[in-house]
């Protein structure tokens, strides 16, 4: 096919297509490619939180009854496949020495610039794209079952204000059954993060920033980006095309062509999550999402119904799905709000990709010219979409960057 690209961006997640509209933004002439249709992987299946509240990413546990209770393998909010536990080890390990508690601090303060732009650069982009719609600008809760837990939980999120200005705010039962009165009376008070937006279809949002990139004149094409040589070239089912950049965003296989083929040592892990939708009964209604902090699933009111997320699994990305969590948190949630039916016959599952300093790696590859990452968001890939888009598209057309990258840089390992 004739070749007009300036760059290529592999993978439509949300940080593909993101970071795919803000290079055609900037003049140049982009393919986005990927396997499947924007939007239906990773990027599909999360909680629809646009975290501004997530200035501290999530840390592996390190208190003895915490790991304790996880090794018995029957938590609701994590579980694991014991190869690959013991495939991933050296990983875990470096993940663990990284969550000591200054250590998180100190990655807290690199990332929160990243978290402090993700509201507005997703609102930006979603008007762009006629999909505001589908964002809400009324925050998530934090739900408790026990007054010890939330007392822990107000005090970490009064630590989050003084520290980096995250507004929150604290729930008795009575205010809580206000806002949701639908769920469980049993529940003693909430935390609402309220500068928080939430998405009510995460893989409808993707594909609208994708329509918005073709608008501007993109190309979607359909390819394998482990076709991916230097140059760069990748064969596509429209043809083979070439770019003087290309971007690799995606998610969690990023590995199978940085590491695998491009002979990268980058510490990368997956995390599995499960989500499945169901139908509120008759007259029930859930206003925002809200997540049991005691249990590590949350409820979101989503266009499909009330999905219910997982906590996460640790387990090979392509292995069989194991829906052992989704079935355990199941008649938890419908103690929590009156379920109806389930919406699919079968739960949904994912991977997250993740590093052990669980920062991501937005920058220039160190060994290639013209080639440039952005994966390993882990936990916010929603979240920090438009944010890397933005800064990727900064840092390869010569512009000033609205954030210091350099903390995320793919040579810092």
């Amino acid at each position: 096919m004739t070749n007009p690209f300036d760059a290529i961006v592999l993978g439509a997640g949300i940080v593909g297509v993101s970071t795919a509209v803000h290079l055609q933004r900037c003049g140049l002439a982009v393919a986005l490619v990927d396997r499947k249709t924007p939007g239906t992987e990773t990027s599909y299946g999360n909680a629809g939180l646009i975290q501004r509240e997530g200035v501290y990413p999530y840390a592996f546990p390190r208190q003895l009854a915490t790991l304790l209770k996880y090794a018995g393998n029957r938590a609701p909010d994590v579980r694991y496949h014991l190869g690959a536990l013991l495939k991933t080890a050296p990983f875990l390990l470096r993940y663990w020495r990284h969550s000591r508690s200054d250590r998180h601090a100190a990655i807290a303060r690199l990332y929160a610039p990243l978290i402090e732009h993700c509201v507005a650069e997703h609102r930006a982009l979603a008007d762009a794209a006629g999909a505001g719609g589908l964002i809400r600008h009324q925050g998530w809760f934090k739900i408790f079952h026990d007054a010890r837990t939330q007392e822990a939980q107000t005090r970490e999120a009064q630590k989050w204000f003084d520290e980096f200005g995250v507004a929150f705010e604290a729930c008795d039962a009575a205010a809580l059954r206000q806002a949701e009165p639908d769920l469980s009376a049993s529940l003693v008070g909430g935390l609402r993060y309220p500068d928080a937006d939430t998405v009510s279809d995460p893989g409808a949002l993707a594909a609208a920033y994708a329509r918005h990139f073709e608008s501007l004149g993109g190309r979607i094409l359909h390819g394998d980006a482990n076709t991916l040589e230097p140059g760069w070239k990748v064969r596509t089912r429209e043809g083979d095309i070439t770019a003087r950049a290309a971007v690799v965003a995606l998610g969690p296989w990023s590995g199978d062509l940085v590491n695998t083929r491009l002979r990268y040592r980058l510490p990368l892990a997956v995390k599995r999550g499960y989500h499945r939708h169901y139908e509120p009964a008759p007259g029930a209604r859930l206003n925002h999402p809200v997540l049991d902090v005691a249990n590590g699933f949350l409820l979101a009111p989503m266009s499909r119904g009330i999905r219910v997320t997982t906590g996460i699994e640790f387990a090979d990305r392509d292995a069989p799905k194991t829906p052992a969590q989704i079935a355990a948190v199941e008649p938890m949630a419908r103690g929590l709000f009156p379920l109806g039916r389930p919406v699919e016959a079968e739960p949904w599952m994912g991977a997250r990709p993740c590093t052990p300093d669980m920062l991501p790696i937005i920058g220039p590859a160190p060994r290639h010219k013209d080639l440039w990452f952005a994966f390993g968001h882990a936990h916010h890939g929603l979240t920090l979409g438009p944010v890397t888009g933005r800064l990727i598209a900064q840092m390869m057309t010569g512009a000033q960057t609205f954030v210091d990258p350099a903390p995320f840089r793919a040579d810092r390992f």
